[in-house]
């Protein structure tokens, strides 16, 4: 009982002391990762001047002469901690344009480049103040090659009157966390282990370390394990479509969106998503946006700003929580001003072009009649329901162009009495603002035909997050337009890309009604909206992360001193990124969450079109090769997430084909022989013909047999012994047209049931077959034929040698 009471009593007298990690801890850095600070050393040093572009050889060597430092060290001290002049002492001086005695000047440029770039970390400097007032002994542990004075220099500029019990640099004593700079803390201080704390962001030295020395770790990683690999993959993107620029400075943005992921509570994948991603993305837009209405603002002038319908839903909500300025939500939509503004057939004609079906009620819907030979037309098609691109041709000898023009006055005059209705004070306005994402401003040229027809003189400024720029050489003189993330900041090749798979960001974004017809009194009249409840759900949960993390970036930005959207280039190229991430390269995680979504076609049926069909890329990569399949047309809507549904290397692969970096003599398709095909006819009777057998840049194999209608063909015989008896058969397709051009072009490809083929001669298991016998063939039954022309497309992954 003594003993018993005399260890209580002790344990009571034992105060806990606390001891924070410094860099990514208690202080952040305002750069995407650590190696920021070389970067902007670079230029700071002068370096940018004299040798300008090079910031990436710049970074590259000062990692590496950081990296032959710590190796010397630890060959001839046993350890391989360094101070910083050990490392300059390694730098090439002389490629850069420097002398030796330039190593203080850089040692002074990167210090300087850390006094700009840290920022004290709210949070922890609360827990450490916590700790100082309740008596605690609190302090730092750092490996850095900082040593104690500088680091004591760069804390204090932090966070100004900061004191502390205790400050260890482990450049300063030898010795790491990793290794013995804890057990020297404790000795010095007399500090009972396992009663201290230790706070870092790394789980080897900061955690691992403490551990080993009895001290009790508080782990405070910079970003989850996910939301790393989301950063590392948009890094990876930013230096393939943003090439050149500097890829590691970008005012904060990152550490911002670091800072509120780790404040935010547990929220669900669709929350998380839109806190984490689309978030950052729609609160640097939205700074775009009210740039530009104060570049519009000058006296005499009233603005009015307008985000327009249906995917501008989400930006209008992040403008209403982050202005509360008065703004309208117009839900015109490129049918309903295009028919609007006609004077002529074209612009019915233009907008039936681009739409993929079209059924005769929704054509009746659009024009308030349905003409006989309209309805003709239809009844011509399977199910009534044609190509908009054959409507269009057809449209000038099925209606009467006055019959248009009659409609469109009376549309016109039902739209301007909605935008009098929805836009405030429309009539005394002289600019308008349209805000969208995007993105070739055919809302916009619309709405100035319509106002110039009724006379009207309001400015318009097209405002968008997304734009194909070179469509914009025919606006008006006296308006403007212009693209968040424009031509300058990507490639048109690259804008093309994402515009390509821009569909799943129209659904997350948009608002959960239907699209709009036609309008009465002012009120919109609306289409059926066809997405399904849990769409619509899904989007909106996906929408109020998004809307959370602009209400929170502004408070964590002036707690960390940041501006992240105070350099436009720099914040467009980043949300290039981030959002060519999401579009390009998702995860996972993401696929589970957004494949399932359904893109609403509008404009024509109420179909549904899915964002995700990988056995669609599939048999276009087997019958067409990589390229073709990267080019193919909608549906699938997003055609990258379906090439990331096969892999994550398939999706890079796409995405470095619309960078234009997918070289084709090395991912596309070479001749690599000739093999002898057998085919047999309805008569049992056999011939050979000669196909030539290609390579893929993967290493795989394709074969492409025609065979004609005429020729009467059952059975094509491959003899794999001749050039894979090993291997895996990863698809047989079939392309059909009425002749070898358009068969070899079709999109349309067609999967030969793997049931109905004929290993004969073979063992087989799934997909994998290994030859048994010389004769060995694979048996392909022919299906029957309705065009001219059939392509059979093979495709194999061979396992050891081939091509005997």
């Amino acid at each position: 009982m003594t003993i018993a009471t005399a260890g209580a009593q002790r344990r009571a007298q034992i105060v806990s002391a606390w001891s924070f990690d410094v860099f990514d801890t208690f202080l952040l850095r305002a750069c995407t990762t650590p190696d920021g600070v070389f970067e902007r050393t670079y230029e700071l040093s002068g370096i940018s001047r004299t040798c300008p572009d090079v910031s990436a050889s710049f970074v590259q060597h000062r990692i590496q002469a950081e990296a032959r430092a710590r190796r010397t060290a630890k060959q001839t001290r046993g350890t391989g901690e360094v101070r910083i002049d050990e490392i300059y002492s390694g730098f090439p001086f002389r490629l850069f344009g420097l002398a030796r005695h330039h190593l203080t000047d850089l040692i002074e440029s990167e210090f300087a480049a850390e006094l700009e770039l840290c920022r004290a970390n709210p949070d922890m400097v609360g827990k450490y103040l916590d700790m100082k007032r309740a008596g605690h002994p609190v302090g730092f542990i750092s490996d850095t090659y900082w040593d104690s004075d500088r680091l004591a220099r760069l804390l204090r500029a932090c966070c100004p009157g900061l004191s502390w019990d205790f400050l260890y640099a482990s450049c300063d004593h030898g010795s790491g966390k990793g290794e013995a700079l804890f057990a020297k803390y404790l000795s010095e201080q007399a500090i009972d282990a396992g009663a201290s704390f230790h706070v870092g962001d790394n789980d080897r030295a900061d955690v691992r370390g403490a551990k080993r020395h009895g001290i009790r770790p508080r782990y405070y990683p910079q970003a989850t394990p996910q939301l790393a690999s989301k950063f590392q993959r948009e890094t990876a993107l930013f230096e393939l479509l943003c090439g050149g620029a500097p890829s590691r400075l970008d005012h904060g943005a990152r550490t911002l969106r670091r800072v509120v992921a780790a404040r935010s509570a547990e929220k669900s994948p669709a929350s998380h998503l839109g806190m984490t991603v689309l978030g950052p993305v729609m609160t640097a837009f939205d700074a775009f946006i009210a740039r530009r209405c104060q570049e519009v603002a000058g006296p005499g002038r009233k603005v009015a700003l307008a985000f327009l319908g249906r995917d501008g839903f989400l930006p209008h909500r992040i403008w209403q929580e982050l202005h509360g300025a008065i703004s309208a939500y117009l839900e015109i939509n490129r049918r309903v001003s295009l028919i609007a503004s006609a004077d002529t057939m074209q612009p019915l004609i233009d907008l039936l072009s681009k739409v993929l079906k079209i059924d005769a009620p929704t054509f009746g819907d659009m024009m308030k009649f349905l003409p006989r030979k309209v309805a003709l037309f239809f009844a011509g098609y399977p199910n009534g329901i044609a190509p908009g691109e054959d409507l269009a041709k057809a449209l000038p000898e099925l209606m009467d162009a006055n019959e248009i023009v009659g409609l469109a006055a009376d549309l016109r005059t039902r739209l301007l009495a909605y935008l009098r209705h929805t836009v405030p004070e429309f009539d005394s306005c002289t600019d308008l603002v349209l805000a969208d994402l995007g993105y070739s401003g055919s809302v916009q040229k619309a709405l100035r035909r319509v106002f110039e027809m009724e006379g009207i003189r309001i400015r318009l400024h097209g405002t968008y997050l997304l734009s194909l720029d070179d469509a914009f050489d025919d606006i008006a003189e006296e308006d403007s337009a212009e693209g968040f993330i424009s031509d300058l900041v990507v490639t048109p090749h690259i804008k093309r890309m994402l515009i390509r798979n821009v569909a799943l960001l129209e659904q997350i974004c948009c608002s959960a009604d239907g699209s709009v017809r036609d309008y009465d009194n002012g009120r919109v009249l609306r289409e059926i909206n066809p997405r399904p409840a849990s769409q619509v759900a899904l989007a909106a949960e996906i929408q109020a992360g998004s809307i959370a993390f602009a209400k929170s970036a502004g408070d964590a930005a002036l707690d960390l001193r940041l501006d992240p959207y105070t350099a436009p280039d720099v914040a467009a190229r980043w949300c290039a990124a981030t959002l060519a991430r999401l579009l390009l390269l998702p995860d996972e995680d993401e696929l589970a969450l957004l494949g399932g979504l359904k893109h609403d076609v509008n404009l024509g049926t109420h179909a549904l079109a899915p964002m995700i069909d990988s056995d669609f890329v599939r048999r276009q990569i087997t019958a067409r090769g990589v390229s073709a399949a990267c080019t193919s047309a909608a549906p699938p809507m997003w055609l990258a997430g379906s090439f990331a549904s096969l892999s994550p290397s398939n999706a890079y692969l796409y995405a470095l084909f619309g960078a234009n970096r997918l070289p084709a003599d090395v991912f596309e398709e070479s001749p690599c022989g000739q093999v002898q095909v057998g085919l047999f006819r309805t008569d049992a009777e056999a011939t050979l013909e000669t196909a030539t057998l290609y390579r893929t840049g993967l290493g795989e194999l394709r074969l492409r047999i025609p065979v004609s209608r005429a020729m009467g063909i059952t059975m094509i015989a491959l003899p794999l012994p001749k050039f894979a008896p090993e291997g895996l058969l990863l698809g047989v397709t079939i392309q059909s047209a009425d002749d070898v051009s358009d068969a070899a072009e079709s999109q349309e490809v067609v999967d030969i049931p793997e049931e109905s083929l004929v290993y004969a001669g073979m063992q087989r298991t799934g997909s994998h077959y290994r030859v048994e016998t010389e004769d060995a063939c694979l048996l392909i039954p022919t299906v029957p034929m309705t065009q001219d022309i059939a392509i059979y497309s093979v495709a194999i992954n061979p396992l050891g040698s081939c091509l005997k």
